[in-house]
């Protein structure tokens, strides 16, 4: 009938959708490990797993997350090639936490609307930040949603999966009583507590994302989308050069929260803030809104990404082999008997200024 209803009346564009596909394409082939199989347009992606025949006893890790509320911030400046990098960052450094190697992981993008080169540029993010974690891109999907979602509104997810050997698995079974508590720094506020951060500096404050902010050497926006460090590879490569415990990725929940997980019921682990300064924007979101210290460590990651917990004998290597790599670690605590603690972690002393 004509003039019936059609899925473009309803405000899905199929054509868009298909352009976006062949926008992405030459990002996810920068991905590329020699056991993937095939390319986009299946599907499923394929990975060849006869590569874990070398494995005595091959665990498969697996993880999924999001960005969250930062996604608004790429919105409103209309930047989308970052927050790819944050989403490989949320994925794989979970995976690479016991050990594992990161494999291969697969996108969801939400959108109100398809805007080829829009979505493009999200998964070229993305393709970015697997070639930094040395994993390969086998695929995803876009998905339209009108009526559900503005027109320039959007969300990504992604998940993810690793493998390490079982006899090389870390975690708490490994971590012993004078262990050392290695942070490596954030590049910034990552992609957690930006729920609480847009709530004090956009709708509190009526900060501009355009204002340059003289603490900050930048523009508002621009640290705001500053993209989370990518650990996977550093981590990687000092398990092949010193002895690893265990390491824990810093999130939701903060620091202290974070690095509990991965501590035994009978230990405990200080962290010492005097080791290190926070950069300007936590202080920035404090101040500003009045936030509580307390509060602040128990939603961002106040400096420290990545935790690696090694013997005391190793400290010093781990440190040598991060700073070739370009990452900036430190000393920051150490691993003693639970005691009379109801935790398993603790932040003690004032921060460095």
């Amino acid at each position: 009938m004509p003039g019936g209803a059609s899925y473009a009346a309803a405000g899905v564009d199929i054509e868009a959708g298909d352009r976006a596909v062949e926008l992405m394409k030459e990002w996810v082939r920068k991905t590329r490990r020699p056991e993937v199989l095939g390319g986009l347009g299946g599907f499923a992606g394929l990975f060849d797993a006869s590569a874990l025949k070398r494995y005595e006893r091959p665990l498969l890790a697996s993880a999924t997350d999001g960005v969250g509320t930062k996604v608004d911030v790429a919105r409103q400046m209309g930047v989308y090639d970052t927050i790819g990098h944050d989403l490989v960052a949320m994925v794989m450094d979970d995976i690479v936490v016991c050990g594992a190697e990161p494999l291969f992981m697969t996108d969801y993008i939400c959108v109100g609307k398809v805007h080829p080169e829009r979505v493009a540029a999200i998964v070229k993010g993305i393709a970015e930040g697997c070639v930094l974690a040395g994993c390969a891109l086998v695929g995803g999907e876009t998905a339209e949603h009108p009526g559900l979602l503005g027109e320039d509104d959007f969300d990504v997810a992604g998940a993810g999966t690793g493998v390490v050997e079982a006899d090389r698995l870390l975690g708490p079974d490994r971590i012993r009583t004078g262990d050392a508590v290695i942070a490596m720094a954030a590049s910034g506020l990552h992609s957690n507590g930006y729920s609480l951060v847009r709530h004090v500096l956009l709708n509190q404050a009526g900060l501009a994302l355009d204002a340059r902010i003289d603490d900050l050497g930048r523009t508002l926006g621009e640290e705001l989308l500053e993209p989370t460090k990518i650990y996977s590879l550093d981590c990687l490569a000092l398990t092949r050069t010193a002895e690893v415990h265990a390491f824990s990725h810093v999130t939701g929940g903060g620091l202290a929260a974070n690095l509990a997980r991965v501590i035994p019921d009978a230990l405990h682990a200080v962290v010492d803030r005097s080791t290190w300064t926070p950069a300007p924007i936590f202080d920035l979101v404090g101040r500003t809104g009045r936030v509580e210290g307390l509060e602040l460590e128990k939603t961002l990651n106040m400096g420290v990404g990545m935790i690696a917990i090694v013997p005391e004998e190793s400290a010093d290597v781990a440190l040598e082999t991060l700073a070739d790599r370009g990452v900036d670690a430190w000393v920051a605590g150490e691993i003693t008997d639970r005691g009379d603690h109801t935790t398993g972690a603790e932040l003690v002393g004032a921060y460095s200024r």
